[in-house]
């Protein structure tokens, strides 16, 4: 019978429009060839957040191009262009930052929180080579700007619940601001038990406990010059990974920042800003919860990063000029620790990052060519020279077991340019772009030692000696509306060189006990990668909208088979009414089958799906403070399912209901 309601409801939705992307707090511009998720608590509003309180993770996941990769009910790993975090650049207000676990299991958007941030910008391809090389695009988590309007004090407090897995939130923030100097801080906590996935499914492992603190401080020195501080404090502890054989029981990080910006309206320097950064990164993977495992293991790694970065902006006639000098010192270093179940043996110790130093420095250069009102150009370019050296012998003794002419240091020289004409009329704009970018192996690739893969059931070794991994990229979009009518169609095309992925290799024994064996990381001469959506909206009234997307996605490499993690068809459509102080939605998103499966890699069969979300809002203004009002209901038919992107196919959510309340006072 659900089946039925959801097919019925997707024909109706897919008759009135076939595919805009809904995004978190505005309405895609199909124009733009980087998205703009806004999730500033500032800036709340009574209709623009589903959740007033959703988590960084779930904020991603509302836009077209990433998935987020579930290994539990915490810290997914977000995918772009159906690439994972390798090929991404994912940075915090430009800042580089590494993760510390083998496994994945602390992406970078897991140490910040919806307090610390502004807005998350995500580019697609090589126009996210700003801050760094990619293959598939960047996302950049960007903080507050600079706050020196003399608005005195001012504290906001939220609260929410959510009946699926007890899942608690609060929050409360302070800030306050002269004409001379501001002083922001802020703090979250979330915690939840297992949650339950559809038919009241307990998912064992799958809790979490988390609390977040920043500040941010500015001083302004004169009408052009300010100088701004930050610090960010995210600690979680007791992560269950219902997917994966391990949980955590630690991650911790602490983020901070010293910049200098200069901003004028007189001169043709628009702003120029420097930064001076350090982060540093503890996790811990253990098993020491889990009831039965073969063998208990301890597995802790460290990730320390430095770097700055200097960003200049130039107007000169019809060029809009954009440069950033950037460069960091990263220390990542993993180990494991294994406790045979007779105590008369001895525990096992090896390095599976042997302390892997990474250096970096980079110059991006990019020009907004106007030709005239109604054409431009961006072009852009990157250079960048990438060092890689092994500071523990143990390591460099291990890996020459597989490569004998191993040396501790490795030198690689980057390249990515970038060029995109945008046509842009009254009622329609077209754009289409070339890229080429490259890629260094990530540390994992390059210097991992037996990494075990939960995906595949493979142990992993990493080799140093593998070509830079290089795309040529293709897009384009064409977006038309009229005053109630919006209808875009965006797609992109990767031929990536150098596919760098693990292959079989049958005369190696693995360490993990019961994997399938080893494959060591090589390279694919090619894989290709295509996308395209379709995205309509309707306005039949002020109040009334409708609104969709459907989408397509496939990947193959040179040796003919499907790659791992590709997106399935998918569909989202939504039906908004809207007024000044109170809206609702109903949302229908799904996945079709995914037929064009990986078992080459590890992948089986995902049926498809559809479930219901139902969302209400309110907004109060009670004299000087604001109250707004955000619950509905998730997973309405509690749906039992899980998607191509959970791992080990772990069931997803069932129905939940949540409430969100926020007060800003001012």
């Amino acid at each position: 019978m659900k089946k039925h309601i959801v097919l019925i409801l997707g024909i109706i939705f897919s008759g009135m429009s076939f595919g805009q992307e809904t995004h978190v707090i505005t309405k895609k511009d199909t124009t733009l060839l980087n998205e703009i998720i806004v999730i500033g608590t500032q800036d709340l509003s009574n209709y623009r957040q589903e959740k007033t309180l959703s988590s960084i993770d779930d904020y991603l996941e509302k836009s077209n191009r990433i998935t987020m990769i579930k290994r539990g009910n915490y810290a997914w790993e977000p995918t772009l262009n159906n690439m994972t975090s390798e090929r991404l650049n994912v940075t915090i207000d430009g800042m580089q930052i590494f993760g510390a676990c083998t496994d994945k299991m602390d992406p970078i958007t897991s140490y910040v929180d919806v307090s610390n941030l502004k807005q998350v910008a995500v580019h697609s391809g090589q126009e996210g080579s700003e801050n760094g090389h990619n293959i598939g695009g960047a996302i950049d988590l960007q903080l507050p700007e600079s706050k020196f309007n003399h608005s005195g004090l001012r504290s906001s407090i939220d609260l929410g619940y959510e009946t699926n897995g007890n899942y608690k939130t609060g929050g409360l923030e302070l800030e306050y601001s002269t004409k001379k100097f501001y002083l922001n801080t802020d703090g979250i906590y979330r915690k939840s038990d297992n949650y339950d996935a559809g038919n009241n499914t307990e998912v064992l492992f799958s809790q979490f406990e988390k609390y977040n603190l920043s500040t941010q401080a500015g001083y302004k020195l004169s009408d052009n010059h300010s100088l701004d501080a930050n610090i960010i404090y995210d600690k979680a502890t007791d992560i269950g990974y219902p997917a994966l054989p391990m949980d955590v029981s630690l991650a911790e990080a602490f983020i901070t920042s010293l910049s200098h910006n200069y901003n004028s309206n007189l001169s043709y320097i628009k702003s120029w800003e420097t930064k001076l950064y350090f982060n540093t990164i503890t996790h811990i993977m253990d098993d020491s919860k889990r009831p039965d495992v073969p063998i208990r293991m301890d597995m802790p790694g460290w990730s320390d990063t430095y770097g700055f970065y200097s960003k200049l902006k130039i107007v000169e006639n019809k060029h809009q000029l954009s440069f950033n000098l950037n460069g960091f010192y990263n220390r990542s270093l993993a180990e494991m620790t294994m406790y045979p179940n007779d105590s008369n043996q001895p525990s096992m110790f090896m390095y599976t990052w042997p302390d892997i130093r990474t250096g970096y420095s980079g110059l991006f250069v990019k020009d907004n060519y106007t030709l005239n009102d109604s054409e431009s150009i961006n072009t852009s370019v990157r250079f960048g020279f990438h060092n890689n050296t092994i500071a523990k012998d143990e390591g460099v003794e291990s890996l020459k077991i597989f490569y004998a002419d191993l040396t501790n240091s490795k030198n690689r020289f980057l390249t990515s340019a970038a060029s995109n004409y945008n046509l842009h009329k009254n009622d329609y704009h077209l754009s289409f772009g070339l890229g080429y970018g490259e890629r260094a192996p990530s540390v994992s690739e390059g210097y991992g030692f037996f990494l075990y893969n939960s995906f595949d059931n493979f142990d992993y070794i990493g080799n140093p000696n593998m070509k830079n991994e290089k795309a040529f990229e293709a897009n384009i979009k064409a977006n038309y509306h009229t005053d109630n009518f919006k209808i875009g169609l965006e797609s992109s095309y990767f031929l990536i060189k150098n596919y760098i992925i693990g292959e079989i290799d049958s005369s190696l024994s693995p360490m993990t006990i019961g994997a399938n064996g080893v494959k060591l990381y090589t390279a694919l001469n090619d894989a290709s990668i295509f996308d395209v959506y379709l995205n309509t909206s309707y306005q039949f009234s002020k109040q009334f909208s409708v609104n969709s997307s459907i989408g397509y996605n496939y990947g193959t490499g040179s040796n003919r088979e499907p790659l791992p993690l590709i997106k399935p068809l998918s569909y989202l459509a939504e039906v908004t009414y809207t007024t000044t102080h109170f809206n609702a939605a109903l949302q229908l998103e799904g996945n079709g089958n995914q037929s064009n499966y990986s078992s080459f890699y590890g992948e089986n069969e995902t049926p498809s799906y559809g479930v219901l979300n139902l969302n209400f809002g309110n907004m109060y203004y009670l004299k000087s403070t604001k109250l707004v009002l955000k619950y509905g209901v998730e997973n309405i038919l509690d749906t039992y399912y899980s998607t191509y992107a959970d791992w080990n196919n772990i069931a997803r959510q069932g129905r939940n209901f949540y409430i969100n309340t926020s007060f800003v006072f001012n």
